[in-house]
């Protein structure tokens, strides 16, 4: 299938979805969104019909959700790239500057996601870059305490919006694998940030496979994210959790699992498993099938921040 005619998918209403989108941007740009006494972003928020909210403003980064329909999305889009446009020829009126700088969005992904908009040998990215005239830039590094990363977007208002329908397709078509730890920005007055920073996380957390994880629980695996567990060690038979005191014993702990959902867990050849005990750095078993049970056993030995990671991506399976 062509991107066309994806595209004609997503633009039409065949993909009946409802899309969240997650934007990062700078105090400046905020303020130019929302407007005098709110009146930009109410306007978009009528035109559009997206729901646009707006992260807590002690921090110099602000997330900007955006959520609705594919075509809401997409309005609401053309009109921030529009905003911005604006104000780029605003600032230039009396400057010697004669090019026009693009506009330049941030989008956040999980980071499991940002391989297939990548693709093979980078072949998705060149081909979105090629058929909407944006410059779309991948980073490399995850954003502080989270599993996301930095998705930069830049050219006219017009390939921005092409650019954005490109991504929610591909987004689309690949879900994000495990639990998702979002990006929060710091406050700059130097209070560590929790997990409710934000009214709308406070709730509880939904991963893929309709898992919610509550948060008070999400509070707990956000705080071993924030011990920065090295992506580098995955792969490695035991991953190692730097901030955890290498004295912590070790424990066990048992899940009884349905027979029918087991193979959700294991995943072809054992790769889900293996991914678990690779994230979680712990070790699990699971106990044979026992005639006339409808459960399996499943085991996981490792210390407590291990086990309860493991726990999770279990649950979210």
């Amino acid at each position: 299938m062509n991107m066309n005619e994806k595209e004609g998918g997503v633009c039409e209403g065949g993909l009946n979805v409802t899309l969240t989108i997650r934007l990062l941007m700078h105090g400046k740009e905020v303020g130019s969104i929302i407007g005098k006494k709110g009146e930009t972003v109410k306007k978009m928020r009528e035109e559009s019909g997206a729901r646009i909210n707006i992260s807590d403003g002690s921090s110099p980064e602000r997330i900007v959700t955006i959520t609705g329909h594919s075509e809401v999305i997409f309005k609401a889009f053309a009109m921030i790239a529009e905003k911005f446009e604006e104000d780029i020829l605003a600032s230039m009126i009396n400057s010697t500057v004669t090019s026009r700088p693009p506009v330049t969005l941030r989008l956040v992904f999980p980071a499991s996601q940002c391989g297939s908009l990548i693709g093979k040998g980078g072949s998705k990215i060149k081909e979105i870059r090629e058929s909407t005239g944006a410059q779309v830039q991948v980073a490399g590094d995850l954003l502080p305490d989270s599993t996301e990363r930095a998705v930069t977007i830049s050219g006219t208002p017009h390939a921005i919006t092409q650019c954005v329908k490109h991504i929610c397709t591909v987004m689309l078509e690949s879900p994000p694998k495990g639990a998702t730890i979002p990006y929060r920005p710091k406050p700059t007055t130097g209070v560590s940030h929790s997990v409710l920073a934000q009214p709308h996380a406070a709730s509880a957390f939904a991963i893929p496979g309709q898992f919610a994880i509550p948060a008070q629980d999400l509070n707990k695996l956000h705080q071993l994210a924030m011990q920065h567990i090295p992506l580098t060690s995955l792969g490695q038979s035991n991953p190692t959790f730097p901030g955890l005191e290498a004295s912590i014993a070790t424990s066990s702990q048992e899940l009884s699992v349905p027979n029918d959902l087991i193979g959700c867990i294991i995943g072809r050849q054992g790769s889900k498993i293996n991914e678990i005990r690779q994230m979680s750095g712990a070790q699990i078993k699971i106990a044979g099938a026992t005639d006339g049970s409808a459960v399996r056993h499943v085991t996981i030995t490792g210390s407590p921040a291990n086990i309860s990671v493991a726990q999770y991506l279990i649950s979210a399976r």
